[in-house]
Formats: structure tokens, C-alpha cells, sequence
């Protein structure tokens, strides 16, 4: 079977590495073995260990399962990219003043003739 070919950063393989290490150690101060947090996850224990090791082919939807299977972490999920800084500022220097749209012709033309 082929191995799924991912175009990942070293920048952001060394994140999701951290991210996975810091879920692994989420787990254990919760004295919490591998196998529980992958029965809770409903995920098989080799997946959870792609998750504790940062595996960029993991699924988004399995993350977010190891997160609530360690009590309700899931919602640390919200914090992603909600401060876009970069983002906002490209749509700050987008905006444009908005004008008025020119009257159409056949709006003018009724005018002229006393109609609405």
C-alpha cells in the first residue's frame, strides 16, 4: 500500500511533534494508560501513538477525540488561529471606501417622465 505524500513544513512538523508530546504528557499526569485513552478516543492504540508522536497523516477528527478523551480538552481546539493577526491586516489594507452605484439609465429616463 503507498504512503500518502504530505507537503509539510519543518516548522510545522517540529509543532505537531510538540503538540503531540504535549498530549502524551496531558495523559500521563492524568495517570491515564494508552489504552484507555484510546478505548475513550474509540480509536485503536497505534493511532494514539501517531497523535503522541505528531504523525501528520492523523486525521483532525482523531486529535480532537484524544483531546476529549483527556477530559474535555477539545475545546483548546478553538484557540486555533483565532488571534489572525497577519490575516487581519491583509483585510484591513483590502478595504475599500464603498461608493454610491451611478443611477441606472432606465431609473433616470422614469424620473424624467414623473414615474417612480
Amino acid at each position: 500500500m503507498k504512503k500518502a505524500a504530505y507537503n509539510i513544513m519543518p516548522g510545522t512538523e517540529e509543532i505537531l511533534k510538540t503538540m503531540g508530546e504535549q498530549i502524551k504528557l496531558a495523559r500521563l499526569r492524568r495517570d491515564l494508560s494508552a489504552e484507555l485513552v484510546a478505548e475513550r478516543a474509540g480509536i485503536s492504540r497505534s493511532s494514539l501513538w501517531k497523535v503522541e508522536t505528531g504523525n501528520p497523516a492523523v486525521a483532525m477528527g482523531i486529535y480532537a477525540a484524544v483531546l476529549h478523551a483527556l477530559g474535555n480538552m477539545d475545546s483548546d481546539l478553538l484557540l486555533v488561529a483565532k488571534d489572525d493577526q497577519f490575516g487581519r491586516q491583509l483585510q484591513d489594507m483590502n478595504l475599500l471606501t464603498r461608493k454610491r452605484a451611478s443611477r441606472s439609465r432606465a431609473y433616470t429616463a422614469r424620473e424624467d417622465r414623473g414615474q417612480k
